[in-house]
């Protein structure tokens, strides 16, 4: 099947998923297949075919890549998307470009959606074919008074069409999560839209940062990666007791985690 199976509001990579290859050589082996993809991808969207669907599938096909090396992927509480009558935004931390790339595949199945991202994402050499055909909201990061007037704006329109929006409220990507760098952009823009937020926990290290590019670095099949949706919120007043929330949330399942993968050694 081309989609993510749950029980129980529940994914675990099923038993079986790795190849002898993708054991052997998981880097080698997941980046022959997710480079491949990219520009099969970016083919697609030069020629104007390249939709929501077929986001989703690449998606799909570059977490199927993933679960070949042996990488195990958990996703839970994905009843908080499937019950949505509306739009939301979806607030999370950001661990590696895993998190953009495997996203679209769980996000995708279930809500239309789009991303917030750094401007310069739109540049990258063949990807930024992919990203510029799935309409962003890029953000160039050097006035942020200016890049909050572009969310707030471009953000509601695409809310109001019935495309979700993930944010990464982080000012960098890494495996720390410091709340004090955890702003409230995605919480003001669904205050301002009347749509609820969606937090997800997101622990994607088994994706480490390149030497020569950063994007791609080792993959770690050993680390366990973890995918956790938490309840939709509605937001009242200014939102902080709202982004207090989410950043519990997040903190909460990342403490989780690190405690069970501390236990297996």
């Amino acid at each position: 099947m081309d989609t993510i199976q749950y029980q129980n509001n529940r994914y675990e990579t099923p038993e079986g998923s790795a190849s002898f290859f993708g054991k052997l050589l998981p880097s080698f082996s997941f980046y022959s297949s997710f480079l491949s993809q990219i520009y099969f991808s970016a083919r697609k969207a030069k020629k104007g075919v390249y939709d929501t669907e077929a986001w989703r599938l690449s998606s799909f096909r570059v977490m199927q890549a993933l679960e070949r090396t042996g990488l195990k992927i958990t996703i839970s509480g994905i009843d908080h998307l499937q019950n949505l009558n509306s739009s939301c935004v979806v607030v999370g931390n950001h661990v590696s470009m895993m998190d953009t790339v495997v996203l679209p595949a769980i996000i995708g199945q279930e809500v239309p959606l789009t991303f917030i991202i750094k401007q310069s994402l739109m540049e990258y050499p063949v990807f930024k074919h992919v990203i510029r055909s799935r309409n962003p909201i890029a953000l160039g990061r050097k006035n942020a008074r200016q890049d909050l007037k572009t969310v707030m704006v471009e953000g509601k329109k695409r809310l109001t069409d019935g495309i979700s929006i993930t944010v990464f409220p982080q000012t960098t990507r890494g495996t720390g999560f410091d709340p004090k760098q955890f702003n409230s952009i995605g919480v003001k823009l669904a205050l301002r839209s009347g749509v609820p937020v969606v937090p997800v926990a997101i622990k994607t290290d088994a994706w480490t940062n390149g030497k020569l590019i950063k994007d791609l670095g080792k993959i770690r099949p050993e680390v366990s990666t973890h995918f956790a949706f938490g309840a939709p919120m509605t937001i009242e007043g200014k939102g902080r007791e709202e982004q207090q929330q989410v950043i519990d949330f997040i903190a909460g399942k990342l403490e989780s985690w690190q405690t069970e993968e501390n236990s297996q050694y």
